[in-house]
């Protein structure tokens, strides 16, 4: 599989309005051959009901494509509101970007050791 990776950097407040454009432009990267997406979410300062759950469908239709989806940087509010709702065991999260290429890109663009 060629690794094709999108960082994406999100800011201030993800509701149903940025998650319906982050939606849409991830289908768009997908329809065009990305299929590793991380979002990078240290900016993000509040995420309501509506984002939470645009952040799950892009997750299933990133899933879907055949793509991963990861997440990096949450504040400590995000990862509240993440464990309150059980979503924390469904996105792999990592620390910052640093964690994220240590332990992800070095395997997807690495030999492939069976």
């Amino acid at each position: 599989m060629k690794v094709s990776l999108t960082v994406l950097q999100l800011s201030g407040i993800l509701d149903r309005t940025r998650g319906n454009e982050l939606r849409r432009e991830i289908g768009g990267l997908l329809a065009n051959g990305t299929n590793i997406f991380l979002l990078e979410m240290k900016e993000i300062k509040l995420i309501d009901s509506t984002g939470l759950g645009a952040l799950v469908s892009i997750m299933q239709m990133v899933e879907n494509a055949n793509g991963k989806l990861f997440l990096c940087s949450i504040s400590d509010q995000v990862r509240m509101l993440f464990e309150m709702t059980k979503v924390d065991k469904i996105f792999k999260i990592f620390t910052d970007q640093e964690e994220f290429n240590r332990k992800v890109l070095v395997i997807l663009s690495g030999d492939k050791k069976g």
